[in-house]
């Protein structure tokens, strides 16, 4: 029995709306105490992820599977117009089926993937704005007890930051209001080919924008390029940060190649220790370079099962060393 049920029936001097008030009480503070307000129970660590992303050649069912099998414990699905999980190619038939293949396999949905790039003209612009509505609509029927989270780049290229800034930040502005009127995430992100493409610009960004409808996508390979430390990195942010992507890089900016976690240098049991210490518990997902899955011969599941022990290790290791 409850506190609350053994101080009822101790006495009489509660009424009927006191108990009313009590039990409303508890099932708010049960809410604020889950995230999202859902009553999920709260992750304890990160957790690790692959990004269907890498998986286009396979059905969705099938990747789902795969990713089931190997040890993930979440996915994010790709949005963009040509790819299985396009909205416009999913029926309400066919998101009833991926829901409960995502419960059946115990995999969380830890993100939607869009790529639209914000120096577009008008037309453009508006219809961006209508795709983050269609994958967040996507993202709540097939996961209705999250937040969607939807994750970007923005397109440009790094010499044109400076002129591309202000606009930049007023149409982020734009998405940030779509994404707070459907109480959703778009999570940013930068890149080593796009305008915005040091972890300190996108963080200034979105403290400008000031929204909980923008939010941060980290993905060190692209600071790793450019000679940027991790912990630099994380630390500039770590604040806005809500979905980590992660995958090894080698070269220089203008002439790069992506490669698949645990093919170069970045320590993965650092950056664990650095999520852990800022209490991150969202999701670390592979993301596979198109670099690598458009080469002839790519197989996803060989790339999927490689790349599941160097970060399933790197998290032991960081759990067992921390403090």
């Amino acid at each position: 029995m409850s506190p609350i049920s053994e101080s009822i029936l101790a006495t009489d001097s509660i009424g009927r709306r006191e108990l009313l008030r009590l039990a409303v009480a508890a099932a708010v503070s049960a809410m604020v105490a889950a995230p999202n307000g859902y009553g999920e129970e709260p992750a304890k660590q990160p957790q690790i992820g692959f990004s269907l992303y890498g998986m286009k050649s396979l059905p969705t069912v099938e990747a789902l599977r795969v990713c089931s099998e190997i040890g993930y414990e979440c996915v994010e699905l790709a949005a963009m117009a040509d790819w299985p999980c396009a909205p416009e190619k999913l029926s309400a038939e066919l998101r009833h089926e991926l829901k409960q293949h995502l419960v059946d396999r115990g995999l969380k949905l830890a993100a939607i993937m869009e790529n639209l790039p914000l120096a577009v003209d008008e037309d453009a612009h508006h219809d961006n704005l209508e795709r983050l509505k269609r994958a967040m609509q996507l993202a709540r029927d097939l996961a209705p007890n999250q937040t969607p989270l939807i994750e970007t780049v923005l397109g440009g290229s790094p010499d044109k930051w400076p002129m591309l800034k202000d606009k930049f930040i007023e149409r982020l502005r734009d998405w940030a209001r779509v994404a707070v009127e459907n109480h959703s995430i778009i999570a940013i992100k930068a890149h080593i080919a796009g305008a915005l493409h040091l972890p300190q610009d996108v963080a200034d960004v979105a403290k400008t924008i000031d929204s909980k409808g923008v939010q941060l996508t980290f993905d060190f390979s692209h600071f790793q390029l450019r000679d940027v430390a991790l912990k630099n990195a994380w630390h500039a942010m770590a604040e806005k940060t809500q979905f980590v992507h992660v995958k090894d890089g080698i070269g220089k900016p203008g002439a790069f190649k992506f490669l698949l976690p645990g093919e170069g240098t970045i320590d993965y049991v650092e950056l664990f220790r650095l999520l852990n210490a800022s209490r991150y518990t969202g999701a670390v997902m592979v993301e596979v370079s198109a670099q690598i899955s458009s080469k002839p011969g790519y197989d996803p599941l060989v790339a999927a099962k490689k790349c599941w022990p160097v970060l399933r290790d790197a998290r032991e290791q960081a759990s067992r060393s921390k403090g």
